[in-house]
Formats: C-alpha cells, structure tokens, sequence
C-alpha cells in the first residue's frame, strides 16, 4: 500500500465509525423509547391488560405473528405485545420487535406474563409467582418409561450425561436463566399485598388437595418456572419438574410453574442485549396458576387434565390476576420513571 493509503487508511476508518455512530445515533433518536414492555402469549393472557391500559396507539411490527401484529401502547410509554404460543412463536416474536428499529429498548423493563400450570405444594390456582429462576425441561435425553433403568425416577437426563443426578454442561446456552434479584425483590414488595381474585368454584377444587398451599386463597409468591412445549400432568412428571428445576440450579430453584414460552424469549431477550438494544437486568417473570399440574389423592392424571379444562372461573382468575398483581410494578416503574430510569430503587414508590 502506498504511503499516501496508508495514512489515509486510519482517518477513513475513523469516519466510518462517526458515520455510524451517528446512525446508530439517529436510529434510536426515531425510535418511540418504551418504559415498560408487558410480552403476553396468547389473546386470553392479553386482553385484560389492554382492558386496563387502555392503550392509544398500535405499531404494526413486520415479522410478528400474523394473529398478534401489533405492539400497543399508552401515552406513558408502556407497551403490550402478544407473541403467539410455544417456544418458536415466542423467540420470533420478541426478536421481531427488538431488531424491528420501531422501539427503544434500552432502558425498558420487560414483564413476561402469562398463565402456567402450579405445583399445589407451592400455591393454589389463581397465584402469581415471580420466578428468580427459568428452567427449559425440554432440553434433555428421554426414555421411554416404559424402558428406563432399574432405580431411575423417570427417563430423563442431561444432555451428554449418563444419570438423572448428572448436571449437564450448558452446551446450548438456553438452559436457565437467573433473573436479576432487585428488581425481583421490588416486583415482590409492590404486589405482596394485591388483591388477587378467587372464586366458589375453585375453593371447591382446591379442597380435595392435601397441601396447605394448594387449599389456601391466591397469594402472590415466589418461586421458579420451568419451560416446555409439551403440554404435561401428573404427579410423576410434577416429581420430575422440581428434580430438574432443582438440578440445573444447583439446588437453588424451588419449582413452581410450568409454561412452553420463557426460556425462548428470554433468549431473544440475551441476543438483544449482546446487541446493546435491552438490559437484562430489567425483565421479571410473572405467572399465574391457571391449573394444578398434578391430581389430587385418589384422582388419575387424565382425569384431572379433563376436569381442569373445564373449571370455568380457573383461566379467568388466573388472567385477571396476571394483571392485579403486575401492575403495581408496571404503575411504579412508569408512573415515577426519574427513580427507575437509571435502574431499580432501593424503595421504589408504589
């Protein structure tokens, strides 16, 4: 190269970093900031959120699903988005709206909430629980029951392990994720004391159950969830759910519910933020009981699916109480956004 490129070389690299910079620059300058993103899953999860915003405006995003294209949002920068059931759903809709250029996202707190099934030892139908840990059970070597080793507890193990005690090496990056504990912690303080809905119908479902925590009235808690896309019941799988979530936290998580979608959207959530468009630090997790994940004494697991398909007031309660008992966060973070801006309070004003 001759002498002349070479000491042009450094001053046009110089540009072209200025250059884009200021794009990026003037990309997040156009972009509508957004204070509190809510993701839900499916209309049911959605509508009484949008009931209670009552949001204004609606930003067609290219690349959501075609039953939910729209992102809604209220005049104080809180933003709804439905992302369509399942694991794949999930990751394509909350990549769409990152990479979409429509949002910035920097500072934004994420609330993921959806409805789930619960362990009756931990809490009843109609329960919010905050998760600090999100366990994807799907990730992971299967036998057939039918076929599994003499003193194995059921057929799954860890990927490239050889017993169901065996933590497996991280290899896909997907397997859990712990969410930042202050912002747990401020979720847990503004919603301890909401008044979740219960109904005579569910207090009659919930007194065949031994557990005191099942028998008792919805209370928000925490307590971890764990992802699959396989819609499963019984007490079997249920012992299963809280081996795992307590394996791949290394004795830490406390399984709680089950839902298909959180594992995959907090990964969308990881690339952004590699990306520089979100901070993890800002998402929490909120699930609502809609259903026990196991029978009651004496009752078989088909049964109990069936029966709790047909409870009427269970995925009601469970909706409705996703947003009484979200909203005291979402209310505090937009409502007195100069002690949130820069990150969670240490006594965020509800």
């Amino acid at each position: 190269m001759p002498l002349s490129e070479r000491r042009l070389a450094p001053r046009l690299s110089c540009w072209l970093a200025l250059v884009l910079l200021g794009l990026s620059g003037a990309a997040h300058a156009a972009a509508r900031p957004v204070r509190v993103l809510i993701i839900n899953m499916f209309q049911p999860e959605a509508a009484p959120w949008l009931a209670a915003l009552a949001p204004t405006t609606e930003v067609r995003v290219p690349g959501l699903s075609a039953d939910y294209p729209v992102v809604h949002c209220t005049a104080d920068d809180v933003c709804q988005m439905t992302t369509g059931m399942g694991h794949a759903n999930a990751a394509a809709s909350t990549m769409a709206v990152l990479y979409s250029g429509l949002f910035d996202l920097r500072q934004t707190y994420f609330v993921i909430a959806g409805i789930a099934g619960i362990d009756p030892a931990r809490a009843t139908i109609g329960s919010a629980a905050w998760a600090r840990y999100v366990v994807d059970g799907g990730i992971a070597h299967e036998i057939d029951a039918r076929e599994i080793p003499r003193g194995w507890p059921d057929g799954y193990f860890g990927v490239l392990t050889e017993s169901p005690d065996r933590v497996p090496e991280f290899a896909y990056r997907t397997e859990m994720f712990r969410l930042d504990e202050s912002l747990l912690r401020a979720a847990q303080k503004l919603s301890a004391s909401a008044p979740l809905e219960d109904s005579a119908e569910l207090a009659a479902y919930r007194s065949h159950y031994r557990e005191p925590a099942a028998r008792a009235a919805p209370t928000v808690v925490v307590c971890d969830t764990l992802s699959s896309d396989t819609w499963w019941a019984g007490k079997r799988l249920g012992e299963h759910a809280r081996h795992w979530t307590r394996l791949l936290t290394r004795g830490e998580g406390v399984y709680c519910t089950t839902q298909q979608e959180d594992n995959a959207t907090l990964n969308a959530l990881t690339r952004g933020a590699r990306s520089g468009l979100v901070d993890l630090a800002r998402v929490a997790v909120l699930r609502s009981g809609s259903d026990f994940d196991r029978p009651y004494p004496g009752q078989a697991a088909l049964a109990s699916l069936h029966t709790q398909l047909g409870l009427e007031d269970a995925g009601h309660v469970a909706v409705d109480n996703l947003v009484i008992a979200g909203l005291p966060l979402v209310h505090a973070i937009a409502g007195h956004w100069s002690q949130w801006q820069s990150g969670v309070p240490a006594n965020p004003t509800p």
